[in-house]
This record gives C-alpha cells, structure tokens and sequence, in this order.
C-alpha cells in the first residue's frame, strides 16, 4: 500500500474505494461553531467542498443543523463522519460544552443516512494531520523526529482537547482521549491563587477549565480579583460587543494596549506550553508534538518568542528529552474536516 510521509507523519493512502463512497458529509462540532463540508474521497488532495459555518448554541440539536445543511445545499451524501467535542463510547456522545446527545445509529435512521460515524474531535484532527501541506504548520522547535514514534496533539479553543497517535505498524493511527479535563496542578505561587479562584466557582480544577478561550478570561478575572483592579470601559465594550472576553483580551495583549491584560495571555502562554509538555512526556512523543485549535493561530507571535518552549521544556530531569521533541503549531483551521475524510477512507481501504 503506498504511503506518504510528511514531517515525521505517515498517512496511508486508501486502496481504490467503492463508487458509493466518492461523495461523504464531513462536520465539526465544537462548543462554538459546527462546520459541515463535503469531500470527494477518490479526489486528492481532499478539499471540504460547499463548507457551512452554523453557531452551535442556536440550535437544539445537531440534526437541526444537518436539515439546515440539507436546505442550504439541497441535499445530503449518504454517509457523514463528524468529529465531536466530548467522548464517544458506542458511537454515542454527550457534548461536553452543549446540551446535546448524539446517537449515530439513531441519527442515521432518521435522516435516512446510510451511516454515521462519530468521532472525538481531537481525534478527527489527527487523522488529517497527515494530509495537511507545508503552508499548515509554524514549526516552534525543529527536535529531531522519529517517523515511527508515538505523537500527540493538544488544542485550545472552547475547551482543551488532547489526543494520541501510536505507530501501528503502517501509520501512526490516533486514539481518542479526555485529558483535557485531567486535574491542574500548580505549578508556582501565583496558579495556586489561580486554582484557589476557580475551584471556589467548580470545585474541580481541571486544565480544561485554564488552557482554554474561558481559561483565559478566568486567569483575566483572578488577576482583576488578587489585585483588586477594575476593568477598563474599553475593554468591557469590546468583550459584550463581541460576546468573546477572551478574544477582547488576546487582542489587547496583542496590541499592547492593557498591562493586565499583557499579562493574563503571559500566564495563559506559560500554562499552555506545561501542559503540552505534560502531555508529549505521557505520550513519549518522539513522533511530533502538535499544537491546534482555535486560539493558537491567533497569538502565534506569544507562542514563537521563547516563552512557550520555555514552559514546554520544564520537566526537570526530562528537558533534555523535551528538546529533542518536534513542536509544531497548526495553523489549518479544517484539519478535522479533512481528517474526518481520510478516517473514512481509511476504514473504506480495510472492507
């Protein structure tokens, strides 16, 4: 079976496919926005054709977004992998940031699908990591890859979500986890007052509830709170304005405009490269470490000045390790659509 091989990765082209698999119905639930496309499985490169965008919270459930689709471009493919923000056992899911159960059997039976495939999203990102270009990645540390190793992929957006891949013999294939929500651990004085100040609003702290568009506006308030400053008007404007506090501090940091605010995303940066760290040292993820998501293409020059890597490296007696981990930041904002894609054809390869 012929293989391509990109920065370490290996993704295995699908042998020829079956006619009624050339046309299939990709998505990607997220807690924000779910993106629905369509791809060609026997074109290549895949393309997500006729993508829509809808907001997740105006609907009640994800099949009124897939009759949304079916009306905005008349018709729906016959089979639909979709890649979900929560975990999937049994082809079932509870979002975790939505109000919302999905059943892919249930699901197919009444749009009249052939099937559905549900997938964690994370896990949806890393089957296409393979297939994505050289214009897709920002390379942060060059390390040195090992093609066969184990890999790992961690992404901040609504939430954290974390996922693996393992050499399996031909690729490295990904697995599903839920690492996101494991427990943060403080790591200095001042994330103890951050887990003080979140776990007296949840109880549990979790590195989801930190490294994450929420995680930042908390780390914004705790600052406000341990130095009992007030929030500029301007920037309470812009973050109703928008409906994303996060978005309204990044920005601020970004342009240099707010010393608080400079230093809630400083503390975010930090936090997001441990946890990367934590979790290429878990995996032992000689293969690439991979960093996506929503928010890292937007601060991507606080992610290449150092800090980052700094963060991602202090693992005591294993920086020497972490140095030699390839740390790459994804820039692609369709990798679960196409990897979504590549999953089914994959799985089309084997029948």
């Amino acid at each position: 079976m012929p293989s391509v091989r990109h920065k370490g990765l290996v993704w295995v082209h699908p042998q020829p496919l079956r006619e009624i698999l050339m046309q299939v119905l990709v998505g990607d639930i997220g807690g924000t926005k779910t993106r629905l496309g369509v791809v060609e499985l026997t074109r290549q490169p895949y393309e997500a054709q006729g993508e829509r965008g809808y907001p997740s919270a105006d609907f009640p459930h994800f099949e009124a977004i897939l009759e949304q689709f079916r009306a905005d471009s008349g018709g729906l493919p016959s089979q639909l992998c979709v890649g979900v923000a929560g975990p999937v056992r049994g082809q079932c899911c509870e979002v975790t940031s939505l109000p919302w159960r999905l059943e892919g059997s249930a699901m197919a039976h009444r749009l009249n699908l052939e099937r559905v495939v549900l997938l964690n999203d994370l896990e949806a990102h890393a089957w296409g990591l393979g297939a994505l270009g050289e214009n897709d990645w920002q390379v942060l540390q060059t390390g040195t890859p090992d093609p066969r190793g184990n890999a790992c992929l961690i992404a901040a957006g609504t939430g954290l979500g974390e996922a693996g891949l393992v050499w399996d013999g031909q690729r490295q294939r990904p697995f599903a986890t839920e690492g996101g929500h494991a427990s943060f651990a403080p790591g200095c004085e001042w994330d103890v007052e951050l887990w003080r100040f979140l776990a007296a609003r949840h109880g549990h702290v979790s590195w989801d509830r930190v490294v994450s568009g929420r995680g930042l506006w908390a780390i914004f308030e705790c600052l406000l709170e341990t130095r009992r400053a007030r929030m500029p008007d301007w920037l309470a404007e812009a973050a109703q304005k928008t409906g994303d506090p996060a978005a309204a501090v990044s920005q601020a940091a970004l342009a240099g405009r707010d010393e608080l605010c400079d230093e809630a995303l400083g503390h975010f940066v930090r936090l997001y490269g441990l946890e990367t760290g934590n979790l290429a040292l878990k995996m032992l993820a000689t293969g690439g470490v991979h960093v996506g998501g929503g928010i890292a293409p937007k601060i991507l020059p606080w992610l290449t000045d150092g800090r980052f890597l700094a963060a991602f490296r202090n693992q005591g007696r294993m920086t020497a390790l972490m140095d030699s981990l390839p740390v790459r930041v994804l820039l692609s904002d369709r990798t679960a659509l196409i990897g979504a894609a590549v999953f089914l054809a994959t799985e089309a390869s084997r029948s």
